[in-house]
């Protein structure tokens, strides 16, 4: 559970650093996505990149190149719907959905069970989520009606991508390992995002301040953070794990609050409280089925 809120907390960082690099440098989603994995792949491949790992994934080769297709592409299905509506309401479907679609599918498999105890985690997990990331304040309220349709699609498709990233991520994990895994599925997430290049031209940064942006997303938000989730990913069910990561948003408001001077409101300290009780009870309830198990 630690690795993956860990994983999580860094992909909060990461937002910021997208925000910045989009903002104030001009830089495309599809460039973002694309250098970060890069960067990330080759550290990676620097740590885990040996003979014995392409030997290992040979068997499970169609459902590597499946699963880093998805992690490419729900990262930026998520980038696009932030470019087109901003990032409140891309943000708030990309993350609260996945528990429920995770959860549906974890209920019919046989691997949840639908009791008050986690509808009720649910529920506090979502909420808190809403709290936090939704607008608050007086802000721009019109969008053309294209702009908002494409927003919400792109985010939609982002929620749909990470849910089923979510769901094969964890038996990847224990068939390959950690690293081996993170490190081949970012590999193939820089190669599907290096194809849109055919569509929208990449480009790398000519000033410092950028490089070192993206540097920071593929070393601690790509390899770090991938290497966390993958780790806490073997370990959790796919509800926990998706649970967990919603500690992204809060990571993200906190350091706006702690660096850029925004303001946290009450809505949104009660939002980080439902979010972080929620995780608290998954915790609890994997730690109840290990006791029963044992």
């Amino acid at each position: 559970m630690l690795a993956a809120c860990a994983a999580g907390a860094l992909w909060g960082t990461g937002a910021l650093v997208v925000n910045l690099l989009i903002r104030r440098h001009g830089f495309a989603p599809e460039t973002i996505s694309f250098w970060r994995f890069v960067v990330g792949s080759i550290v990676l491949l620097a740590v885990f990149g040996r003979p014995a790992l392409w030997r290992a994934v040979r068997p499970q080769l169609g459902l590597v190149v499946a699963s880093g297709a998805c992690m490419s592409l729900y990262v930026l299905c998520w980038f696009l719907g932030i470019e087109r509506i901003g990032a409140s309401i891309p943000t708030l479907i990309a993350l609260c959905l996945p528990p429920v679609l995770v959860t549906g599918v974890a209920v019919l498999r046989g691997q949840e069970r639908a009791d008050a105890a986690l509808i009720a985690v649910l529920v506090a997990a979502l909420g808190g989520t809403a709290l936090i990331v939704a607008p608050h304040g007086d802000g721009p309220t019109e969008l053309p009606a294209g702009a908002m349709l494409a927003g919400v699609g792109f985010s939609v498709a982002s929620a749909m991508l990470y849910a089923a990233f979510t769901l094969v991520s964890g038996r990847l994990s224990q068939t390959l390992g950690a690293g081996p895994m993170t490190t081949c599925l970012t590999l193939v997430a820089a190669i599907v995002m290096g194809l849109s290049a055919l569509i929208r031209p990449l480009a790398w940064p000519a000033e410092v301040a950028p490089e070192a942006w993206l540097l920071y997303l593929g070393v601690v938000t790509a390899a770090l953070a991938l290497l966390a989730f993958s780790w806490g990913a073997a370990r959790l069910t796919p509800t926990a794990l998706t649970v967990a990561t919603l500690v992204e948003p809060l990571t993200a408001v906190a350091l706006s609050a702690l660096l850029l001077g925004e303001h946290l409101n009450g809505a949104q300290w009660v939002g980080g409280a439902l979010l972080m009780a929620s995780i608290w009870g998954l915790s609890a309830r994997g730690s109840r089925r290990q006791g029963v198990a044992s």
